[in-house]
């Protein structure tokens, strides 16, 4: 039996993130794949990614990935990563590329007339370091991490979901800006846990543990509107 699969399309940082879910799943069996049988298989799915979204979709369908994918995220634990969260939406302005369609919304690049910092200097795109998050949703996934609580970004794309109740969590870089999504057994995050130190092992140990349904679903903080 196959715990944890994480996916692997030939686009992430794969050693990084599996070393992290092995970490804080001791006794699991976790394995990085690019075999469609074993994504089939697997009782939990980490989809990690990074690079460009136009290669990230390709490589995907190079290994026939994509029906695998797209039925694990419908139906068992699942977690996003970076272009992992970017691929499950309809489009991205990054290429003018269609994603797997599984989100309604599209993925667009950080604004460069807002790219301002509070003392008037220009911020740099790619979003990249330490970014306080702000829970705008009760989940399981972050369960005894605090609000405002640090994680790594490093993008220079992010997603406008149509339906705002799905935001788990947003960002400031200056704009605000999605970056956790939930819908169901679904939960994907712009950040990257793996290296994001104890919050990002807390959250990855709480994705190990979930059964895949929102306990709790409360709206916690709303997020600012971002003029998108």
């Amino acid at each position: 039996m196959i715990d944890i699969v994480v996916v692997d399309y030939g686009m992430g940082n794969l050693r990084s993130v599996s070393k992290a879910v092995e970490h804080v799943a001791p006794g699991l069996r976790v394995v990085v794949t690019s075999d469609p049988d074993e994504v089939s298989a697997a009782q939990r799915v980490v989809f990690p990614g990074q690079g460009a979204m136009p290669d990230c979709m390709r490589e995907l369908d190079a290994r026939e990935l994509r029906p695998a994918v797209l039925a694990a995220a419908k139906s068992k634990p699942f977690l996003g990563i970076c272009i992992g969260l970017q691929m499950l939406f309809e489009v991205s302005d990054e290429g003018n590329v269609p994603g797997l369609g599984l989100l309604e919304g599209r993925v667009v690049r950080f604004p460069s007339d807002r790219m301002v910092g509070p003392g008037g200097e220009k911020l740099k795109v790619p979003h990249m370091g330490w970014n306080e998050v702000q829970q705008t949703l009760a989940h399981p996934l972050w369960s005894g991490i605090a609000q405002g609580s640090r994680f790594y970004f490093v993008h220079s794309y992010y997603p406008v979901p149509v339906d705002r109740s799905l935001m788990s969590g947003y960002s400031l870089y200056p704009v605000p800006f999605t970056c956790a999504v939930g819908r169901g057994n679904l939960f994907v995050v712009q950040f990257h846990p793996e290296k994001s130190q104890e919050a990002g092992l807390r959250l990855l140990s709480n994705f190990v543990r979930w059964d895949g349904r929102l306990a709790d679903s409360r709206r916690t903080v709303e997020m600012p509107l971002t003029g998108d």
